[in-house]
Formats: structure tokens, sequence, C-alpha cells
């Protein structure tokens, strides 16, 4: 495991998990039941500033977690920073020798 995941910052994970609405649909929503604490490394993507009333502020940062990271997909949520993120990309999962393999996760803060 690299250093900066062994030594990142803090940041909890909700699973997802499939449910029945009351429709009687089958749809998948970040586990409530609770979040999986995880340290990561996190590198900053892209970002937009507000500068004109009505606009939006847009930050993405790519998360790289442990490989043993399972369940996370565009319908979980991340709480880093003391702010919720969404899953904005399907994670990827980085395959090499056991200090390099790794799950990369790009994520967006909520407005």
């Amino acid at each position: 495991m690299s250093v900066q995941r062994r030594r990142g910052q803090k940041a909890r994970v909700w699973r997802t998990k499939e449910t029945v609405d009351r429709r009687g649909n089958t749809v998948i929503i970040a586990d409530p039941d609770g979040p999986i604490e995880v340290r990561a490394a996190f590198i900053p993507q892209r970002s937009a500033r507000a500068e004109v009333p009505g606009q939006q502020m847009i930050n993405v940062v790519r998360m790289v977690v442990d490989p043993h990271l399972d369940g996370v997909s565009l319908w979980s949520r991340v709480e880093y920073a003391g702010r919720q993120w969404d899953v904005v990309a399907p994670p990827t999962y980085h395959h090499g020798d056991r200090k390099t393999r790794h799950w990369s996760i790009d994520i967006r803060e909520r407005p």
C-alpha cells in the first residue's frame, strides 16, 4: 500500500444496496446502515467557481483507496473534509503488484 493511502486523509464511504421503493420498483441507494471509514489520497481534478448568482460551483476530486473496498458504485456517497460528495464516475480498479493496486473514485462536492 502506498504511503499516501496508508497515511492519507480520513473519509467515510456509504456502500450501495438494492431496495424496493413504494411503487414496487427495485432501486439502488446509498446504504444508510452505516459508512465505512477509509484512508485515501485525494487528487484535485477540476473546479469552477460560481461568479454570478445562479451559477453552481463545481469541485471534482479523485479519491485513491485500498483495493479491498467493495460495494461502491455511482449511487454511493462520501463524506470528506466535513462535506458530502457524490460519486460521478464508476470506480476504476487499477491492478498491479500488492503495493500499487487500488481503486480510483472521482467524487464531486454536493451543492
